[in-house]
Parts: C-alpha cells; sequence; structure tokens
C-alpha cells in the first residue's frame, strides 16, 4: 500500500470518524508488519493505553513525499518476481489471528507484529505505552536526519 493511501485512510478515521479500529499491513520483499490501533477519532479519546495506529508509532508510512510510485504494485504477477512466496499470506495468518483472539477473549496482549521470512521470526508489538513511546521517539529522530539529508 502507498503512503498516500495510507494517509488517506489515515485521515477518514480519525477526527469526526467514528472507527473503532484500523488494522494496517504491509511488506517488502521477504518481511513486512501488521499493526492493529485505535484511531483518535470522536468514538475514540485519549487514553494512556489506546492501541497506536501505525501512522502514530511511524509517521513516515504516511507521508506522501516518501511515495515510491516506481515501485510494482501487489498484484500476483508482480509478487512472484520480487517477493519470497507466501509473504503476503503469513502477514495476514498473524493478522487474523490477532483478530481472532481480541474477537474471542476480548483482550489481547499485543497489537501487531513484524515478520522476517528471512530470521522465521514475528517479533510482538507489545501493548505498552512505554514501548510506544521509544518507537515515535526513534521515528523522530529518523525524520530529522532525512530533513537534514534533503537539505545537503
Amino acid at each position: 500500500m502507498s503512503t498516500r493511501a495510507r494517509a488517506a485512510i489515515q485521515h477518514a478515521t480519525t477526527n469526526d470518524s467514528q472507527v473503532h479500529y484500523a488494522l494496517d499491513l504491509g511488506n517488502t520483499a521477504d518481511s513486512g508488519q501488521f499493526v492493529l490501533g485505535v484511531p483518535l477519532n470522536e468514538v475514540n479519546g485519549r487514553s494512556r493505553t489506546r492501541l497506536r495506529t501505525v501512522a502514530e508509532l511511524y509517521p513516515a508510512i504516511v507521508d506522501p513525499q516518501l511515495d515510491d510510485d516506481d515501485q510494482p504494485s501487489c498484484n500476483a504477477l508482480d509478487s512472484i518476481s520480487r517477493q519470497e512466496p507466501f509473504v503476503n499470506q503469513t502477514l495476514a495468518q498473524h493478522a487474523l489471528a490477532l483478530l481472532a483472539r481480541l474477537f474471542r477473549y476480548g483482550t489481547i496482549s499485543y497489537h501487531g507484529g513484524f515478520v522476517s521470512l528471512v530470521s522465521g521470526t514475528c517479533a510482538p508489538l507489545r501493548i505498552e505505552p512505554k514501548t510506544w513511546k521509544g518507537i515515535q521517539d526513534r521515528q523522530k529522530v529518523e525524520a530529522a536526519r532525512r530533513r537534514i539529508s534533503a537539505g545537503s
């Protein structure tokens, strides 16, 4: 999904929206992430434990200036030539398992994860405000580096 598409989804699910959850999945050739968030909007007020959305944790993911329109789409023909087999399916299965736990038990201990087919791992994105703060702080540093690089 492009950054423009993610930005449009973020815009549509925040402020006066009444969307309760937003699930984002994205991948590279052999890895990817899935993040379930609760957009800050009319029905979801500010809360220390509100699940942060992918756009809140990783603002660059919705920055249209960073969109790479030259990348091929995820259609079947393109993905066969540039992606490891089953990367999309693996991410979808992890995301579905997360949703199943939420719907079945009414609670979850993580709200996303980072999957690597190279190492065979899935690192969970824990529901921890301290973790979210660390991610957001690192993203601010990265954004500053990008601005400095763009200026030189």
